[in-house]
């Protein structure tokens, strides 16, 4: 698959391309949880950044950051989910996941935020900058392993320690 006419934007925010989105979700991972979810923090005011990625002018992938915290003993430190991510399974493993990924903490970083952080195949995580350790002194329900950080700031994980809280969508 050529991905030479491969183009990352900001989702539109029309009933039409919410429907794309909602399909490639449910496509991409086979149940209707994670389209629920994009549709949960839509609702919830917490969506940081929605992006498309269009093949030939059509749309095939999409990539949702939302707003979280971590609660410290002291505050409440501001970081970004990156979830849900999913391609049409006929373009997947084609380098379009990197690609939304690599734009949005791009744009994420950009902006001024600092973390974000991942529940995902370390392996894959890894390639962009997440780690599990980065994420070590961070208390969630997620296996270590495969909990991942990544300071788009450096230094910005330096000394925080707390529980994550994601926003309800997540149902955590």
């Amino acid at each position: 698959m050529d991905l030479g006419n491969l183009a990352v934007r900001p989702e539109k925010d029309d009933a039409e391309e919410r429907r794309i989105v909602h399909t490639i979700q449910e496509a991409a991972f086979g149940r209707t949880d994670e389209a629920g979810l994009v549709d949960g923090l839509r609702e919830e005011g917490v969506v940081l950044a929605s992006l498309v990625a269009e093949l030939d002018g059509r749309v095939v992938g999409h990539i949702l950051f939302s707003r979280m915290w971590i609660e410290t003993c002291d505050e409440s430190v501001s970081a970004v989910a990156l979830a849900p991510v999913a391609v049409l399974p006929a373009c997947q493993r084609q380098g379009i996941g990197e690609q939304l990924i690599r734009e949005g903490l791009d744009l994420l970083r950009r902006r001024g935020e600092r973390i974000v952080l991942v529940l995902g195949h370390p392996r894959y995580y890894s390639r962009f900058g997440f780690l599990a350790m980065k994420a070590a002194f961070l208390e969630s329900s997620f296996p270590p392993e495969a909990f991942m950080a990544i300071e788009l700031s450096p230094g910005a994980l330096e000394g925080v320690r707390g529980k994550v809280r994601y926003p309800a969508a997540f149902g955590l």
